[in-house]
Formats: structure tokens, sequence, C-alpha cells
């Protein structure tokens, strides 16, 4: 399993960027994909997940109601529309999935067992 991250770049506070992560190989539909964050000197931290085939998804406090994840399932592709922005979003995004973790652990790194390599956000002024 390869997924391949793409999309991020300098953007200003309020603006808007979609991330996209292309996977290949073994993975499919009914894998867990999510998105996770490590900004400067900071460890990383969960920032959303799409729970196997159910759509289920899963967000962080600090993001919910301004990021968006979706996957077309056709394109083994994984996104995340996030909106107004702000500097505190600024990071490194990663993808990851998973074939067997369990809803409980939708929000814990450590069950995800394949990365993407990752993509610098910047939000500033």
């Amino acid at each position: 399993v390869q997924l391949q991250a793409s999309g991020g770049g300098l953007v200003q506070p309020g603006d808007s960027l979609r991330l996209s992560c292309a996977a290949s190989g073994r993975t499919g539909s009914s894998w867990t994909m999510a998105w996770f964050r490590r900004a400067p000197g900071k460890e990383r931290e969960f920032v959303a997940a799409i729970f196997r085939s159910s759509g289920s998804t899963s967000y962080a406090d600090s993001v919910k109601g301004r990021f968006t994840i979706s996957r077309d399932n056709a394109k083994k592709t994984l996104y995340l529309q996030m909106n107004n922005l702000k500097p505190d979003d600024t990071a490194g995004y990663f993808c990851a999935t998973s074939e067997r973790l369990i809803y409980s652990e939708l929000r814990n790194q450590n069950a995800y067992g394949y990365w993407g390599q990752g993509t610098q956000v910047t939000v500033s002024s």
C-alpha cells in the first residue's frame, strides 16, 4: 500500500485548500482513511477520518465545521477540504489508512499501518 499526499501550499487566513491523498496497492473502499497533522514543535495530532465503507466521519474539535473529509473509492483518493484556514492550521498534513481498526481507534495514530509522506500547509498573512 502506498499513499501520496498533495495539495498543500502557502495561503492567507480565511483561504481554502483541498488536500488529496492517492492510494495504490491492496487498499480498498473498506479501509479506514484519515488525516493527521504535525505543527512545528508539536506532536502529530488527529484531524479527520472516514470509517471503512460506512462513510461515517469524525473530526477534531479544532477543525469541525471548517474541514470536510471525503473519498472517491473509484479513484482510491481521499480528500480534505479545508475552509476558513487559520494560522494554527499550519502543519505538515499526513494521510493514513488501516484495514482493520475498529471505530474506537479512529483517532489513534498507532492504529494506522500505512502513511503518506505529508504535504505542507502554511497559513500566514
